[in-house]
């Protein structure tokens, strides 16, 4: 599809989107900001590395008439400028259909050209908001003909409400605590050395999976232990989605720290966030950026399994470790 012909779209959408916020404007006496919809929209946010959502009441009472104004939505800017939208420009829906309680829902080809983190994000959110339509159940993805494929190949399949897990984090400003489970690098950087921290403290404005991090850069509690990831190293976001965390760091986790094996550098990461039974793979990037490998042989855009291999024993128990702000 050209890209004039996607621009033609675009202001066919935006024509669109207009006329229906008009409509439903007049329809509902210019609006009561008592009443709450029944509908949403799920966005992305600000960084793109979480979901975030908007009351949305629609025009159409029908559900194909839903699906085509959804989709629309979903394809367009937000007026809030914190958000943006789901689809983006690139990526354009080619068709949809509806069989029972599947819809199917056909993209082009630049879909595949999303960044990881962003096209899982994309596909929570669509399959979030079509399944609010009565009669969708689940929802499957296609690029062009061809079902669509994770990084590894395998079959996405459908998609429902349940599909995807986030751990937002925003919930109540108040202090918990936990037990943590961490891996740290051994005194050769050849192994891992399993730490149990009892009695964490930390403040529940933040995801369990950022306590994890935050508490791996802070470095061991313990004797025969140091930190795997490079000395000076600042989290730049964490988030968990479809049981995959998206890990990313700033530019200090490429220097290069030869003491400690780069294997024991990524499962320690890894090893340490899959204790938590939300996450069953994670990717590391750089600034978001997950091209390239990390040192020699660790591909930034893989998606890595928990590796007990290079666990070579466990620390003492921590107790009372200080409180997260």
């Amino acid at each position: 599809m050209s890209r004039k012909v996607k621009q033609i779209k675009r202001k066919c959408i935006a024509f669109f989107l207009l006329f229906a916020a008009v409509l439903a404007y007049a329809m509902t006496g210019c609006g009561n900001e008592n009443e709450e919809s029944a509908y949403h929209i799920e966005y992305l946010n600000k960084d793109r590395n979480r979901l975030v959502d908007a009351p949305y009441e629609p025009v159409a009472a029908d559900t194909d008439g839903m699906i085509r104004e959804f989709l629309a939505v979903l394809s367009s800017d937000s007026d809030n400028v914190e958000y943006r939208k789901p689809i983006p420009n690139d990526v354009e829906v080619i068709s949809y259909s509806l069989d029972g309680a599947l819809l199917t829902i056909h993209f082009d080809e630049d879909y595949s050209k999303m960044d990881t983190v962003e096209e899982v994000l994309c596909r929570a959110a669509v399959v979030r908001t079509m399944t609010q339509i009565k009669g969708i159940d689940c929802v499957a993805f296609y690029i062009a003909d061809a079902p669509l494929t994770d990084v590894k190949g395998n079959l996405v399949g459908s998609m429902n409400q349940d599909s995807f897990i986030e751990n937002p984090g925003e919930q109540i400003n108040s202090i918990q605590n936990t037990t943590l489970t961490l891996y740290f690098s051994n005194e050769n950087g050849d192994g891992l050395v399993k730490e149990v921290r009892e009695e964490v403290y930390y403040s529940s404005n933040i995801s369990m999976e950022k306590l994890i991090v935050e508490q791996l850069l802070e470095g061991p509690k313990t004797s025969g232990a140091k930190s795997a990831i490079p000395e000076g190293t600042k989290l730049v976001s964490v988030s968990v989605v479809d049981g995959v965390c998206y890990v990313s760091f700033d530019e200090a986790f490429r220097n290069q720290d030869y003491k400690v094996n780069e294997a024991v550098v990524v499962y320690s990461i890894v090893d340490s966030l899959s204790e938590l039974s939300t996450i069953n793979k994670v990717q590391i990037s750089v600034n978001g950026d997950t091209s390239g490998v990390y040192r020699d042989n660790f591909k930034l855009a893989e998606m890595y399994d928990r590796n007990m291999d290079y666990v070579a024993g466990t620390a003492e128990v921590v107790t009372e470790m200080a409180t997260e702000e």
